[in-house]
């Protein structure tokens, strides 16, 4: 493999429906969830996944849940997780917050504590699912500079799925625009904005209602 960290050739997934095969994606399926009907993903490293939900699990607390990820890592000793994932949860903001469960926790402390866990398997790539899409605008604010935070201190790969045009340019060097049906890779933008980004630059809402407007596109083109 090459210096790139993920590569994608041709990959694709389809699901059995009545009496034909239905493609959900086309030359692009990556988490490794499902077996892919055709082509080859190859990824450099460890893979972690954030998903749209926190995804706790109720009955630890937020320091317990991050142990478990540690302890699956294959972290031995008790004292040992907990010191690392008292320190993740200093990362993202939550010192003093360890021993809370989840329902003791607002939207966006939850999220943090699932990318907290998701840290904690020391990946080299990180897959991201629409994370911040249930928390309100200035908890998805804080959010991004937090993300972008911890990408730029360490050598972790993101690709990070989103609907929002303006979330995808604040947080991305690369853009790819997919179509409805088959999901397949449309188009490509690369952003080169100097960081750090705000969501209210307008250089920022250019680059973005570029991207909306790709995305009018293939949604007429499905026929919506």
């Amino acid at each position: 493999m090459s210096s790139r960290t993920v590569a994608v050739e041709r990959l694709s997934k389809a699901f059995p429906h009545a009496d034909r095969n239905l493609v959900a994606l086309q030359d692009v399926v990556l988490a490794g969830l499902e077996t892919a009907s055709s082509g080859r993903f190859e990824v450099k490293g460890r893979v972690a996944l954030m998903f749209q939900e926190a995804a706790l699990f109720p009955w630890l607390t937020a320091s317990q849940n991050v142990e478990l990820a540690l302890e699956l890592r294959g972290v031995k000793k008790r004292s040992e997780r907990r010191r690392l994932a008292h320190d993740l949860l200093k990362r993202v903001h939550l010192h003093g917050f360890e021993r809370r469960r989840p329902h003791e926790l607002s939207g966006g402390m939850k999220q943090r504590v699932a990318l907290a866990r998701a840290l904690a398997q020391d990946a080299d790539v990180l897959l991201m699912d629409e994370p911040f899409g249930s928390v309100d605008a200035i908890t998805r604010d804080v959010l991004h500079e937090e993300l972008v935070r911890l990408w730029r201190a360490s050598s972790l790969t993101i690709l990070f799925v989103t609907h929002n045009a303006r979330e995808a340019v604040r947080l991305g060097d690369r853009v790819l625009v997919f179509t409805s049906r088959p999901g397949r890779v449309a188009h490509e933008f690369k952003i080169d904005l100097p960081r750090p980004r705000s969501l209210d630059s307008p250089e920022l809402a250019v680059v973005a209602g570029r991207i909306t407007e790709r995305l009018k596109q293939e949604m007429r083109a499905d026929g919506h």
